[in-house]
């Protein structure tokens, strides 16, 4: 009978045709053959493991597609080689140009990224949730130069969730097409339509935060004033309104004359067509995008088949001789809006004339609240805004208050709030009405009509209001209130308002 012996951690039994030692060293010989392969297999594994990593990791790195070049003139690169048309820019990417570059980028939710000479900007994150836009995350940063952005559709539905950031600001947006003006040391912003909020990077914002940056420090700007900009330098937290400066971006760095162009100012510049459609401004009879030829000027580098490097960046100026114009509402030289008593009312007799000027000229647009009658002019160039929010300023009024079994005396508005969403045509308002009787805190929300007009929600409490919106750009604003007449502290009155600047 054969004998047994323990080979690599398993018995086996000997005999006379295959001794111990024999066996040992056959076993020896394949059991070395076997970990051989094992650890070829191994090294393959983990080499096709790292293989697949180092794959995954341009994905990780630049995620999804933000958009394409649609134009590009001039010296201009993009991860490093020239710009062509047609490439795809994602996230991660940077985009610079040169003196002559020009790069109009254009995303993937139909909005604009247009970049001028000598800049340089980074797409940090673009995506897109047309599902769940509370998931949409879109941040840009200019890092030098001058920039336009026009907001695409995903950004409009999630304008809580876009950051445009400069060296020293952080930019938000009210449904927007604005131009960035930057160096390392002072950001400009001047606004095309719709509205900007910019903050300077202090407390709570920062240049790692999303979405725009709202509270005491920050400030509004909104499209309709050309000249008018804000603007931020290293280590303030509150921009500043300027008026009539030279370095504004349409001024620093000019656009081409093929730049699209907001609806206001379509007859105000030669417009390339191919542009404009992709814009969907509606040219008539033009050529489809694709149809558009690059005039990139770059030539290929011989010995490495890319581009030409970016000329440096040249300094901005400094100290711009600019005129600071404090944040307040900007006096209308006149009123546009009517608004006259028909009854007595605030200690004050009948506006005969005034009432005798709106039954002649603003028979389309009124509104009747107790004693007061409000109207625009039948030939008024009011067009309601689509897009943005602003907010206003109490400028005027009149008003009358009675407590409890008391009787109506004049009495001053103060304290006023007055806030309109044009996307979503409502209003927000507050006031104070103020008299040796006491005080009445009220507060109202409403809806704007297709008209122009204020109407309060069934479901606000505290005040019955009825107003106008009036001037070109929805800039002034009159309506008059009136509390319950069950109310412990009774007030009626009107009140005028100016757009802040």
């Amino acid at each position: 009978m054969g004998r047994s012996a323990m080979v690599h951690g398993s018995w086996i039994l000997c005999n006379s045709v295959l001794p111990c030692d024999a066996y040992h060293t056959h076993s020896t010989s394949r059991w070395r053959k076997m970990r051989l392969e094992e650890k070829s297999m191994l090294r393959a594994l983990l080499l096709t493991v790292g293989l697949s990593s180092i794959s995954l990791l341009p994905a990780l790195a630049f995620g999804a597609q933000a958009g394409k070049v649609v134009f590009v003139t001039g010296a201009a690169q993009l991860a490093d080689k020239a710009v062509t048309v047609e490439q795809a820019v994602e996230e991660g990417d940077e985009i610079s140009t040169g003196a002559d570059g020009y790069v109009y980028v254009k995303t993937v939710d139909e909005g604009f990224l247009i970049l001028r000479p000598n800049s340089k900007a980074r797409v940090v994150a673009y995506q897109i949730d047309e599902a769940n836009p509370a998931n949409t995350r879109v941040k840009l940063e200019l890092l030098q130069g001058v920039a336009r952005s026009i907001s695409g559709k995903g950004v409009k539905r999630a304008r809580n969730n876009f950051r445009l950031n400069t060296p020293v600001a952080a930019i938000g947006v009210r449904g927007t097409d604005f131009i960035v003006y930057t160096n390392q040391q002072t950001s400009w912003v001047s606004v095309v339509s719709g509205g900007v909020v910019m903050s300077g990077f202090s407390g709570t914002c920062g240049p790692e935060g999303g979405g725009p940056c709202e509270g005491v420090t920050s400030r509004e700007l909104f499209g309709g004033r050309a000249d008018t900009m804000l603007q931020i330098q290293r280590g303030q937290s509150v921009p500043q309104l300027l008026q009539g400066g030279t370095v504004a971006p349409e001024l620093s760095t000019p656009p081409r004359n093929d730049e699209p162009v907001g609806k206001v100012a379509i007859n105000q510049a030669k417009v390339n067509p191919a542009v404009l459609e992709v814009i969907n401004l509606e040219p008539v009879n033009v050529k489809p995008i694709t149809d558009m030829k690059s005039t990139n000027n770059v030539s290929p580098d011989p010995g490495t088949g890319g581009g030409t490097n970016v000329p440096a960046l040249p300094s901005f100026p400094q100290d711009p001789p600019l005129v600071v114009v404090e944040p307040e509402p900007a006096p209308l030289v006149k009123s546009e809006v009517m608004w006259g008593r028909w009854q007595p009312a605030a200690g004050n007799g009948i506006s005969r004339e005034q009432v005798a000027r709106i039954n002649a000229e603003g028979t389309k647009v009124q509104v009747l609240l107790g004693p007061y009658l409000i109207a625009r002019p039948d030939n008024s160039a009011f067009v309601l805004p689509r897009e943005g929010t602003a907010g206003f300023a109490l400028t005027g009024g009149e008003a009358v208050l009675a407590a409890k079994g008391g009787t109506f005396q004049p009495a001053k508005v103060e304290n006023g709030s007055l806030n309109i969403d044009f996307a979503k045509r409502t209003y927000t308002t507050a006031i104070s009405v103020v008299n040796a009787q006491g005080q009445a805190n009220l507060s109202s929300y409403g809806d704007i009509t297709k008209t122009g007009t204020m109407v309060n929600s069934f479901m606000s409490p505290g005040m019955t209001v009825r107003g106008v919106l009036g001037g070109t750009n929805a800039n002034e604003a009159v309506y008059s209130f009136k509390t319950p007449d069950d109310a412990d502290v009774r007030a009626q009155g009107i009140t005028t308002w100016n757009k802040k600047r």
